[in-house]
């Protein structure tokens, strides 16, 4: 009984597999570049980038002073505020360094958050193509090293969905 129950498991999936499917690709990476949104992306980032861009002149500009202001001064100097002006340097390019990692670690987090949604609408028309036409598969030919010529493109069919041209 168990051989029996063993060979049925074993033959099962090559039934599955007998029947024809139906396979299409898209390019999801032409139809991403295509999406209206990613205006109001770049938008945004644009404007986020200029304000620590902003940010970064201006404190850049602050050391610059200071530092042009004490090679003027540095020769009348006692030892100890010397030293004192330096630190004091020293604070501000470590806060500069500072604000620049964070900076880019925003930028890219803010550009995550706002594809992330885009993703999702090209996804759901993907899935949403696939269930009208029937296919079995529908898989990214920007992945994929060969493309039979019988496959079917699907892309102009998800265009259509997000109402892209």
């Amino acid at each position: 009984m168990k051989k029996i129950i063993v060979l049925m498991c074993m033959f099962l999936p090559f039934g599955v597999f007998s029947q024809e499917a139906k396979i299409a690709v898209v390019n999801a990476a032409e139809i991403f570049n295509m999406m209206p949104e990613l205006d109001d992306v770049d938008n945004q980032l644009a404007i986020l980038s200029t304000q620590y861009q902003n940010d970064l002149q201006s404190m850049q500009a602050d050391l610059t002073a200071k530092n042009d202001e004490y090679i003027k001064i540095q020769e009348t100097l006692p030892e100890n505020l010397k030293l004192r002006r330096q630190e004091e340097m020293q604070q501000i390019y470590e806060r500069i360094q500072n604000l620049y990692t964070v900076a880019q670690q925003d930028i890219e987090q803010k550009r995550i958050e706002l594809m992330e949604p885009i993703e999702e609408k090209i996804t759901k028309a993907i899935q949403e193509v696939g269930a009208e036409q029937g296919y079995t598969f529908i898989m990214n030919n920007q992945m994929m090293l060969y493309v039979s010529p019988s496959a079917i493109d699907a892309t102009q069919l998800v265009k259509t969905k997000l109402g892209l041209r």
